[in-house]
């Protein structure tokens, strides 16, 4: 998870266990705007093999439908679903099986992708085909309910009123990064282009990326952004911080104020 930071560094930041695993969250975003329940990344699901998840170990009561029912909100009250990209931890709890019968976990979504990254993902190259999983992709399609957000020459794309999408390049092809403004506020869902706080500083970049040099740019290029115009950052994967801003300091690149998202206002 921290690519070429010696160990005696970032396991002060997340401490691995004694078999040298991190815990991490995935924390998925819904975004209610003009009757639209608009859900952002769906985790890894539960359709895969014990030996599957032996691999990652699950922990932890929270589950995407539990936490969206808390919401008053069914599965099929999700009219749209943003998948930033299709690694399996963050498309996976998309596609439910019953059964021998894979069917979408909310029949009335619309799926969004980027057409460049789901022709990346079906046709894999042998670096990533590990996490890009059929099952977890190709019922979509099937389902014909699938559309793509279209990149464009400008920085950002129009999702809706309230939500525009940036891609970037470098962890896997056209990886969407949303950005939501609420209450005068821009709120920057991570993915993995900076999954969790401690990875704010330049050199943390995941060994899983395919492109780092690619992600180096990207990542700074989006905190110098994001410290002019005081962006909120939400993380997907930190396991105990969901929101911060940034800061830029003598060293570098650094949180500034750590909050929950329940706090914006």
């Amino acid at each position: 998870m921290f690519g070429v930071v010696p160990k005696s560094l970032w396991n002060k930041e997340n401490p691995a266990d004694e078999n040298n695993l991190c815990t991490w969250a995935m924390r998925c975003l819904l975004v209610c705007e003009n009757g639209r329940n608009i859900l952002i990344d769906t985790g890894m699901g539960n359709k895969q093999s014990e030996k599957f998840f032996g691999h990652y170990h699950p922990h932890g009561n929270d589950s995407l439908l539990n936490s969206i029912n808390k919401r008053g909100l069914e599965a099929s009250d999700i009219t749209d679903v943003i998948l930033t990209h299709l690694h399996f931890d963050h498309c996976g709890g998309a596609v439910t099986k019953k059964g021998d019968e894979l069917t979408l976990t909310f029949p009335n979504a619309t799926y969004w992708s980027s057409e460049k990254h789901w022709q990346h993902a079906i046709h894999p190259n042998a670096r990533e085909r590990a996490s890009f999983l059929k099952e977890n992709i190709l019922p979509i399609e099937e389902s014909g309910r699938l559309k793509f957000i279209e990149e464009n020459e400008q920085k950002r794309t129009a999702f809706s009123n309230n939500i525009e999408i940036q891609f970037v390049h470098g962890h896997t092809n056209s990886m969407m990064i949303p950005f939501i403004h609420y209450n005068g506020k821009t709120i920057a869902y991570m993915a993995d282009l900076i999954p969790s706080t401690a990875h704010i500083p330049l050199p943390y970049i995941m060994g899983y990326d395919m492109y780092p040099m690619t992600t180096l740019i990207e990542k700074e290029s989006f905190l110098e952004e994001a410290v002019r115009n005081d962006t909120i950052l939400f993380f997907e994967h930190d396991p105990v911080n969901e929101c911060c801003t940034v800061q830029k300091t003598e060293k570098g690149f650094r949180k500034k104020e750590v909050f929950k998202l329940e706090s914006i206002n």
